[in-house]
C-alpha cells in the first residue's frame, strides 16, 4: 500500500486543520456548559462557513452535494475532525446519518432519495438508527424482537430500542424490524424507514450516558415502537435483507470510526505533551523530567502510528476488495483502536492531575462518551473472537514445518 498522501488531501485536511483549530475547538467550554440545542445557531453558521469553502460531506455522493471522497481520502478527513466533538457535525459526515447516507444511496429507491437522502446530505434534516434492543445482545443483530407485520400496504411496527443515537430532533428512523419470523436467521429482519411523527414512534427519554443524559444530536434515545404504521414502501431494499444491509453499513463505519479516534488520540497526545513541558514539580523542573512521563510519550507515540497505519490499510482494502474480503482487518482495527484511544485518553488525564477531571479540558468529556467506543458496532471480545476463528480456519488444512 502507497501511503503517500495526494496533493489535493494535503489542501484539504490543512485547511480542515486550520478551521478546527480556529473556529471549532474555541466553541468547546461551550459545548461542555450549555445544552447543544443552544449551540445549534452557532454550529450552524459554521456549517455555512463549510460550504462556502467547498468543504461539506467530504464522504457523500457528488450527486447529491457532497465531495465524493473515496473511504482512504474521508479517513484523513476524519482524523483531522477528530480533534474536536463538533469536528463531524459541523461538516456534515456525522454519525449516524453518514452511515444512513451510505445505505440509502446504495439500497434507496429514487422516491426515497429525494424524500431522504438528499436532505440528509445537504444538511437539512438529521436520522437516527434504530437497532440495538433493550433485553438482547447488540452485537448480534440477528437477536431481535421488534416485529414489523404487514397489514394491507402497511407495516406496523411494534418492540423497544435502546442507544438510538441522535433520535432526539431527527426526522426520520432507519428501524430494524424481523418481517419473516420464518426465515432463516439471517433473512427475518428488514430496514424500514420510519418518520418520527408517526404515531406510535415514542421516544421514552435520552439515555443518561456516565451521567449526562444530553439532547438533540448529542442524546442516545430510547424509543417504543406501539402499532407505528408506515407504508411497505419504506422497506430499504428486499424484504429480509436487514441484515446484509447492516454489514455494509458497519464496514465502513468502523472506518469513519476509528480514524476519529485517532483525531481525539492525537488531541489528547498534544494535550499531554504540553502539560508535561509546563507543569513544574519541583523549582526548575517541569513532569516531562520524569521518565516514567517520557515512557508514556514514547509508548503512546508509537502506539498512535501503528493504530493509524492499521485503518489506513483497512480503508485501501475496502476501497480495493470490499468490506466482506477486509473483514478481519475491520474487526482488528476495531479493538486495536478504541484501546489505544483509551489508552491516551487515560494517560493524558492522569498527565493534568486534577485537572484533568474537570470540563476545564476536553480530555474528560473524551473519558466519558468514547468509553462506549469498546462496546458498540461489536465488542472488543466479539470481534477477538471472530478473528481467531476465521485464522485459525486457515490452519484446519494447513501444514506448518
Amino acid at each position: 500500500m502507497d501511503f503517500t498522501v495526494s496533493e489535493k488531501m494535503q489542501t484539504i485536511t490543512q485547511m480542515i486543520n486550520e478551521f478546527v483549530d480556529k473556529e471549532l475547538i474555541p466553541m468547546e467550554p461551550a459545548l461542555l456548559t450549555r445544552s447543544f440545542k443552544e449551540l445549534r445557531p452557532e454550529l450552524e453558521e459554521k456549517r455555512q462557513m463549510v460550504r462556502q469553502m467547498e468543504l461539506w460531506a467530504p464522504n457523500h455522493p457528488t450527486e447529491y452535494g457532497g465531495m465524493g471522497l473515496n473511504l482512504k481520502e474521508h479517513a484523513l478527513v476524519s482524523e483531522c475532525l477528530g480533534r474536536t466533538p463538533l469536528g463531524h457535525y459541523v461538516f456534515g459526515c456525522q454519525a449516524p446519518d453518514a452511515g444512513n447516507i451510505e445505505i440509502l444511496h446504495m439500497f434507496g429507491t429514487e422516491e426515497q432519495k429525494e424524500k431522504w437522502l438528499r436532505p440528509l446530505v445537504e444538511g437539512q434534516i438529521r436520522s437516527c438508527f434504530s437497532m440495538t434492543e433493550v433485553e438482547l445482545p447488540g452485537s448480534n443483530p440477528v437477536m431481535m424482537d421488534t416485529t414489523a407485520v404487514k397489514d394491507g400496504d402497511d407495516y406496523v411496527i411494534n418492540g423497544q430500542k435502546w442507544y438510538t443515537s441522535s433520535a432526539d430532533g431527527a426526522r426520520f428512523a432507519i428501524v430494524m424490524a424481523v418481517t419473516d419470523p420464518a426465515a432463516s436467521p439471517y433473512q427475518r429482519a428488514s430496514m424500514i424507514i420510519v418518520p418520527t411523527d408517526t404515531p406510535g414512534f415514542n421516544q421514552v427519554r435520552n439515555i443518561p450516558v456516565m451521567g449526562e443524559a444530553g439532547d438533540d444530536y448529542f442524546g442516545h434515545g430510547e424509543i417504543l415502537y406501539q402499532n407505528c404504521r408506515v407504508p411497505q414502501a419504506n422497506r430499504l431494499g428486499p424484504e429480509g435483507s436487514g441484515f446484509a444491509i447492516a454489514q455494509e453499513r458497519l464496514g465502513p463505519g468502523r472506518i469513519h470510526h476509528c480514524m476519529r479516534w485517532i483525531g481525539i488520540c492525537n488531541r489528547c497526545f498534544d494535550l499531554m505533551c504540553a502539560r508535561a513541558v509546563t507543569r513544574p514539580i519541583a523549582p526548575g523542573e517541569t513532569l516531562a523530567a520524569k521518565q516514567i512521563i517520557q515512557a508514556w510519550i514514547a509508548e503512546c507515540a508509537a502506539d498512535i502510528q501503528a493504530a493509524r497505519l492499521m485503518v489506513l490499510y483497512a480503508a485501501d482494502r475496502i476501497d480495493k476488495v470490499g468490506a466482506k474480503a477486509a473483514r478481519n482487518e475491520i474487526s482488528m482495527i476495531k479493538y486495536v483502536v478504541a484501546n489505544t484511544m483509551m489508552k491516551v485518553i487515560d494517560r493524558a488525564l492522569q498527565v493534568h492531575g486534577g485537572l484533568g477531571m474537570t470540563d476545564d479540558t476536553i480530555i474528560a468529556w473524551y473519558y466519558r462518551h468514547e468509553r462506549a467506543s469498546r462496546i458498540y458496532d461489536g465488542a472488543d471480545e466479539v470481534h477477538k473472537v471472530a478473528v481467531a476463528k476465521r485464522i485459525l480456519r486457515q490452519y484446519e488444512s494447513r501444514r506448518v514445518k
